[in-house]
């Protein structure tokens, strides 16, 4: 094979042709094909989704669910309860005492 160096510009034109054909074809047997095995590579982004089509999609998953939890019965839940600051304390305060009584009877692993 000879080197680019000692290739005339009219057989350097020649070669370009060719491989354009090359790649042409090539491209056309993928296409016929299907899968694209014989074509060049081509990187594909991810798809992007507008926010428009995101909430669409979000308010009928809601009023899919909405409709299950109609036909099954079941009410909404139950708020939660708060709690008063007198509340927490009184549950802190036994907190402590649980971990006093446990860290004195050596049962802490840490």
């Amino acid at each position: 094979m000879t080197t680019l160096e000692n290739v005339s510009v009219e057989q350097l034109r020649r070669i370009i042709s060719l491989k354009e054909q090359i790649e042409d074809l090539s491209n056309q047997l993928a296409g016929i094909l299907g899968n694209g095995a014989a074509g060049p590579e081509v990187a594909q982004g991810k798809r992007k989704m507008s926010a428009a089509a995101r909430a669409r999609i979000a308010a009928a998953q809601k009023a899919r669910w909405a409709k299950v939890k109609a036909a099954s019965g079941t009410a909404a839940p139950k708020k939660r309860r708060k709690t008063n600051a007198a509340w927490r304390a009184k549950l802190a305060a036994a907190a402590r005492a649980r971990w006093a009584k446990a860290k004195a009877a050596g049962k802490t692993t840490l």
